[in-house]
């Protein structure tokens, strides 16, 4: 089973989605090689929660595939697609929220040597 047969967009949602991306044939500029792929892979990316690097070749070389996100993140393309498919029930994974994110225990704030116990001033004294 290859990359092609675990993609998440369907036609409907592709077609809610499809106005709202930057790098279309019927605009000025640039025109993406193929949008709905790179959509795919940047819904890859989020599904699995791996590194860029590790973006299946299906999905071009990661390192475009990243600046080109970086550069719709910058331009608000993901907050409209999001604003647009956030009633669709198959993107509910898309919704980050602290009930679902979980930190690394080093990622807590705590200094490195453990907990130091200090005893009170007033024990101390007497």
């Amino acid at each position: 089973m290859g990359v092609s047969d675990r993609l998440v967009l369907s036609d409907v949602a592709w077609e809610r989605m499809a106005p709202l991306i930057i790098g279309r044939p019927d605009q000025k500029g640039s025109t993406g090689r193929d949008n709905r792929m790179f959509v795919e892979g940047v819904l890859w990316i989020v599904r699995t929660g791996s590194p860029w690097r590790d973006l299946p070749d299906a999905f071009g070389d990661w390192n475009s595939v990243f600046r080109r996100f970086s550069r719709w993140s910058q331009k608000g393309v993901w907050h409209g697609i999001f604003a647009a498919m956030s009633d669709d029930p198959d993107f509910e994974y898309l919704i980050v929220d602290s009930t679902i994110i979980r930190a690394h225990q080093h990622a807590a704030g705590a200094k490195k040597g453990g907990l130091k116990i200090k005893p009170l001033a007033a024990r101390a004294a007497g």
